[in-house]
């Protein structure tokens, strides 16, 4: 559990600390037009990965591929902290987000291999804190970075190498996994195939209504190629071998309702937890260093909600309650966050964030719990792996789904507003967006219609989220709340055997043992098994097996008959019979 929650520890500060920077970063690199850009590069990889991450651990190990994401997200962390323009940008978070698709799938993997279900609701609120710590110190320490002049953001991606060669060391001390024998078939095609899908739906709805209009060849090409790939990905994983989701956990209904779940939990919380610095930063005025305290509440409220409903779990066998609680409570927190305006107060704000981390933390780890405990050991790691896809993809969807909301409502209400005050920009283009600190220079009126357009657009951002978490809500209602496995019994020692039972199989032992002797050396069945006793050498089959019948079979016979017959006294010599 140190190494796992160490490693989860360095993921999720590195992705915290760049939350609070992120409006700095792209500010000063390429324009808040194109934010969306960089959280949705990350969301893809890591939606992509994370099951194909689940079968690589079956077929190489759990702790080679744990480590492995780890090294990845680490490089991939200092290329960003290189990064001259929002392309090398990008592309570094792009593989960043495959280190963390590994990350966020194996510590799940690993936690329901060595932890029953019954036990693992406690652990799981152990990895929610986690989760919570680093929200809480990522967008503090991201913040401080950002602010000190003498570090700058790249420092952001700098930050997190310590941390990981720290968990790297302990987990290659601690971490001791059993060696299991598995298939070493990688199912290539149903890699290729989900990650083209899913690849062509997130370009989709990331360069829709900004690249090209919504109506043109391009949507309809990349719809299509969405459902093609989507189709041949079936395919390919009904042929597979060792499919990276077999067909056979769709026929779980356990496993559907918490991926439909999963997937819209994803949706709500990624969309919020992005957008929500750039309310706090460009609306608010906040620096990056208070925009970090302001999500403070939510954090808090996260790791309460997770290590308390964790070990309510435990002890009751009860989970159901929670994330149907859960996806309700992150509906209402995100309507009362589409509430916000320019004027409102950071109580209010801390307040709202708060009701949002309660659902999410009700509701995330126990969504895994449940699809974990109603699959077969078999498909663990696949379970863990598909519910974890569709959070990430959710995730991914409704980063990219809410950037082009946001985008497109932020020209049209300035656009909007800029002709209702009869001002006309040079070009007639919006003004240029750059950094939080810049845009809060920008001249009056032009300052106070960038803040309004935007407040406005997120409000729309947080609306939409409402409907998305209530048909989360539906999928958990549906959820048949099956009975926590607890840790596997302990065998039952063997019934003892009886008298006759003991003779019979020692008379057996002994027949066994006089017709090897008596083989002519023509193979047989018999022979072939006895000597298949002996340890491989030079001698022949039938020397093997006369040799295991002199020194185990019939030893082993005269004991047993021994033990059905206990030594009796010899009433001639008075001594004791043999």
């Amino acid at each position: 559990m140190s190494g796992l929650m160490l490693a989860m520890l360095t993921s999720m500060i590195s992705t915290s600390v760049v939350g609070t920077a992120l409006p700095t970063i792209v500010g000063e690199l390429g324009g808040q037009d194109q934010y969306s850009w960089v959280a949705s590069a990350t969301m893809l990889t890591m939606t992509v990965s994370t099951p194909l991450w689940g079968k690589l651990s079956d077929l190489f190990g759990r702790k080679l591929l744990f480590q492995t994401a780890l090294g990845l997200f680490v490089a991939a962390s200092l290329v960003a902290g290189l990064s001259q323009d929002m392309g090398q940008l990008i592309a570094a978070r792009a593989v960043q987000g495959l280190g963390v698709g590994g990350l966020s799938a194996l510590a799940q993997v690993i936690l329901g291999d060595i932890v029953s279900p019954r036990e693992r609701g406690r652990y799981s609120g152990y990895m929610g804190a986690v989760f919570g710590i680093s929200t809480v110190a990522g967008p503090l320490l991201g913040g401080f970075i950002v602010d000190t002049d003498w570090l700058g953001w790249r420092w952001c991606f700098y930050v997190v190498v310590p941390f990981a060669v720290i968990s790297f060391v302990v987990i290659q001390k601690v971490l001791k996994l059993p060696k299991v024998k598995r298939s070493t078939s990688i199912d290539i095609w149903g890699a290729t195939t989900i990650t083209a899908s899913a690849s062509a739906l997130m370009l989709l709805l990331t360069l829709g209504g900004q690249e090209f209009e919504w109506n043109s060849f391009w949507t309809y090409a990349l719809g299509a190629l969405t459902l093609l790939m989507l189709a041949l990905a079936v395919l390919a994983e009904r042929t597979a071998r060792n499919p990276i989701l077999p067909p056979r956990l769709f026929r779980n209904r356990t496993f559907v309702l918490t991926g439909l779940a999963s997937l819209f939990v994803g949706m709500a919380m990624f969309g919020a937890m992005i957008y929500l610095p750039q309310y706090l930063q460009i609306v608010k005025g906040l620096s990056p260093t208070l925009s970090g305290l302001m999500t403070l509440p939510m954090v808090v409220a996260l790791f309460l909600a997770g290590v308390i409903s964790g070990k309510i779990v435990t002890n009751t066998g009860k989970w159901k309650i929670f994330p149907v609680a859960g996806l309700l409570i992150v509906a209402v927190g995100l309507f009362m966050l589409s509430r916000l305006h320019v004027d409102s107060s950071e109580w209010l704000i801390g307040f709202d964030v708060a009701v949002l981390g309660v659902g999410l933390g009700l509701s995330m780890q126990m969504l895994i719990l449940a699809a974990q405990n109603g699959s077969e050991l078999r498909d663990m790691a696949s379970t863990t792996s598909g519910v974890s896809f569709f959070r990430s993809l959710g995730g991914a969807v409704g980063v990219a789904a809410f950037g082009a909301i946001l985008t497109n409502r932020l020209k049209d209400e300035m656009a909007s507003m800029l002709a209702a005050a009869h001002i006309a920009l040079p070009g007639g283009s919006s003004p240029k967006l750059g950094s939080p600190g810049a845009i809060q220079h920008l001249p009056e009126p032009i300052k106070h219609i960038v803040l309004e357009s935007f407040t406005r657009g997120l409000e729309t951002v947080f609306l939409v989220g409402v409907p998305i978490a209530l048909l989360g809500f539906v999928a958990t209602l549906f959820l048949k709340e099956l009975p926590l496995r607890g840790s596997a019994p302990a065998p039952a020692g063997p019934k003892p055997l009886g008298k006759d039972d003991v003779v019979l199989a020692g008379l057996l032992l002994e027949l066994i043992a006089q017709r090897v002797e008596r083989a002519n050396g023509q193979p047989s069945a018999l022979l072939t098994a006895v000597a298949r006793m002996a340890p491989p050498d030079d001698r022949s089959e039938r020397e093997r097996a006369r040799a295991v019948a002199r020194t185990v079979l019939r030893p082993t016979s005269r004991a047993l008959i021994a033990q059905a017959a206990p030594a009796q006294k010899d009433l001639v010599t008075g001594g004791v019979s043999q």
